[in-house]
């Protein structure tokens, strides 16, 4: 995994928008209007915020050196995942769309309606 195919799995989910709301240097994925996904653009190591079940989050942590608690974000409910090759991309396109999914699982019905 990289930003780019990063980049392209979240905006291949229904409703996902894109926005630089934190300056040039940090790319944000929303799903009506919602962050589930934050990722540095200037970073030397590649990384992303993900939105995580706090009981997976601490599980993911324990298992994985790379999964640390979220940076500058809610610990209880973030993860910062470092990106180095030791975790297998699928696995972590799986945490996009659990990320995700959490979010649309929070919204209103008819916003989820809307999603298809």
């Amino acid at each position: 995994m990289n930003l780019e195919s990063l980049r392209d799995y979240c905006l291949t989910l229904p409703g996902v928008t894109e926005e630089l709301p934190f300056g040039p240097d940090t790319l944000v994925f929303k799903v009506k209007g919602k962050v589930f996904l934050l990722t540095p653009m200037d970073s030397a190591a590649h990384q992303f915020n993900a939105k995580c079940d706090p009981e997976k989050a601490e599980e993911l942590r324990e298992k994985y050196p790379d999964v640390k608690p979220g940076y500058h974000m809610n610990k209880k409910h973030w993860n910062t995942v470092y990106v180095t090759g030791n975790i297998p991309s699928e696995t972590l396109f799986g945490w996009v769309k659990d990320s995700y999914d959490l979010i649309v699982k929070s919204l209103p019905k008819k916003d989820q309606g809307s999603l298809g």
